[in-house]
Parts: C-alpha cells; sequence; structure tokens
C-alpha cells in the first residue's frame, strides 16, 4: 500500500512539472505571436506616417505578413564570417531571445502564474543582463562596426540601468514588498501613475534607452554604424535578434501597465493598455531624430541620476523616518 502511494507522490509530480512546461510554452507561443504583429504594427504605422499603405498584399490588409516574413528568413541559409568566433557569434543571438521570455514568467497571468516573493529582483536582474548577448554579437562577430555598436550599447545600457533601479526602487519603498502581484493589486488602492507623474516620464523614456530604439538606437545607427551590432547576422540569427528586441518592448509596454496602472494582468485592458505603450515606442521613431550619443551620456549622468536620487530620498525619508 505504501509502494502504490509513492507511486502515486512521484506520478503526481510528473504530472505537476509537464503542466508547468505546458503553460510556460503557451505563454512563450503568445509572446511571440505578440511580437510578430508588433513587427506588423510598426511597419502599418511607419506607412501611415510617410502617406502610404505599408505591407498590405498578403492576406487581408497584410495580416499574414509577420509569419511570410519569418518562413523567409527560417529558411535561409547561416553564413558565418571567417574571422568570427563562431561558438559565440551563433550562441548570442539565442542567449538574447531566451532572456527576454524568460522574464515572462514573473507576471502573474492567471493560470499561468509563476510570480513569486522576489519578482522585481528577477525583473531587474535579467534586465541586466540582457546587454551581455549585444556586446558578444558585436565582439565575436570581428567587426569593426558591430564592435563599436556593442560597445555604446554596453554603455548606454548600464548609465540608464542605474536611474531605472532607483525608480524601482522609488515605488517598491511605498509597496514595502518585491512581489508584483503585490505591487499590481495596489494599484486598485492608490494610483502611483497620478502622484508620481515626472517618475513615469523619466520611466518610460530610461525604458525606450533601455531597448535600443529611436530616438537612442545608437547600438544600430544606420547612418553612423550600417547596421552596428548585429551586421553581421542574417536568416535564423538576425531573426532571434530582432524577436528579442520586440520582446522586450512588449515586456516593458506590459511591466509598465502592471506595476503602475489598476488593470488586472492579463485582461482586455491590460492588453490594450500595453498596446498604447508599444504604439508610443513607435510614434517616438517616426517622430523624433536620433539623439547624440554624448548628450545621451550626459543626460543620463548629470540630469536622470540626480533627480531620481532626490525622489528615492524624499521617498526613504518619508516612509523610514
Amino acid at each position: 500500500m505504501l509502494n502504490i502511494f509513492m507511486l502515486l507522490m512521484k506520478l503526481f509530480k510528473v504530472y505537476m512539472i509537464m503542466m508547468t512546461f505546458l503553460n510556460y510554452l503557451i505563454l512563450v507561443i503568445c509572446v511571440l505571436i505578440n511580437v510578430a504583429f508588433i513587427t506588423l504594427l510598426e511597419r502599418k504605422i511607419l506607412g501611415y506616417s510617410q502617406l502610404r499603405k505599408g505591407p498590405n498584399k498578403v492576406s487581408v490588409g497584410g495580416i499574414l505578413q509577420p509569419f511570410n516574413d519569418a518562413i523567409k528568413l527560417f529558411s535561409k541559409e547561416s553564413f558565418k564570417p571567417v574571422s568570427s568566433n563562431k561558438i559565440l557569434y551563433l550562441f548570442s543571438p539565442a542567449l538574447a531571445i531566451t532572456f527576454s521570455l524568460v522574464v515572462f514568467s514573473s507576471f502573474p497571468f492567471f493560470e499561468m502564474n509563476f510570480s513569486f516573493g522576489l519578482t522585481m529582483i528577477l525583473i531587474y536582474m535579467v534586465l541586466s543582463m540582457n546587454v551581455y548577448p549585444t556586446l558578444i554579437s558585436g565582439w565575436s562577430s570581428n567587426s569593426k562596426y558591430a564592435m563599436v555598436g556593442s560597445l555604446r550599447a554596453v554603455a548606454q545600457t548600464i548609465s540608464y540601468e542605474v536611474s531605472l533601479a532607483l525608480i524601482f526602487l522609488f515605488f517598491l519603498t511605498f509597496s514595502s514588498s518585491l512581489s508584483l502581484t503585490f505591487c499590481s493589486q495596489e494599484n486598485f488602492f492608490w494610483g502611483k501613475y497620478f502622484l508620481y507623474f515626472p517618475m513615469l516620464g523619466l520611466w518610460l523614456i530610461s525604458c525606450i534607452a533601455e531597448t535600443n530604439r529611436t530616438p537612442f538606437d545608437f547600438a544600430e545607427g544606420e547612418s553612423e554604424l550600417v547596421s552596428g551590432f548585429n551586421i553581421e547576422y542574417g536568416a535564423v540569427s538576425f531573426a532571434m535578434i530582432f524577436m528579442a528586441e520586440y520582446a522586450s518592448i512588449y515586456f516593458m509596454s506590459v511591466l509598465f501597465t502592471v506595476f503602475f496602472l489598476p488593470f488586472q494582468p492579463g485582461g482586455v485592458s491590460c492588453a490594450f493598455s500595453s498596446t498604447i505603450l508599444v504604439f508610443i515606442w513607435v510614434w517616438a521613431r517616426t517622430t523624433l531624430p536620433r539623439y547624440r550619443f554624448d548628450l545621451l551620456m550626459n543626460m543620463a549622468w548629470k540630469f536622470y541620476l540626480p533627480v531620481t536620487l532626490f525622489f528615492f530620498g524624499y521617498a526613504v525619508s518619508g516612509v523610514y523616518f
């Protein structure tokens, strides 16, 4: 009888592991589908902003264009530069997409709730590691343009991560919890977005700089570096790099919605507000010219850092003294 009970317990553990894996697999598939349609949304918005229609030939209104692009990229032959470090060259795109997808496990999505008590630490840790695939890509390509682009990305990301960490700590000081679930539930009782509106502006600009998007896309500035850190990549590797980039944009949008706005994670209102934030990312690319790199560094260390330090000191003094 005892042996049967132990066998049932083992089978139950295997069942729970399989269900957790399947839940996360469903989450990853949903994220990748979102990423595909974010690329279509961006191309449509860029098209209409330039008085043209954008992709509209594949299916109705071009709705299947992302899948057509995916088939094209994944069916191409991959080439490796002769002088590149081949192992790291092939490893870095896979590492980039892995980091971008792993961090979604921190969100409290209904049945697929992998959230735990130290969620915010996990989020910041993965965000900090996102720069390593870019650095490895630039260095392993053995190209001057790629190397300069990756070094720019490292300097930019590290500079704005400091401000982003202080903004995190500012709001977590009032929450007294490192759980994203608790921070989300707290939004129904008081409006962070209304009381601390300046910090939201700093947060959005820091997120745009963190994801290397226009006007802070110095890692891949076409007018200066041809294509930047990804200049030697094509086919599957190129697709994985840009899937990671758009997954990071979607992640930042959902994180903003869950962390600041009084919407249930995974609901229709959460999805709608995340889409609005993705539109802001694309709108910035449509309308704003590329900033200067030295001015970006000056803004990070001489303006953003003092302002966020002041707000963080204010929060600590108000809560604990």
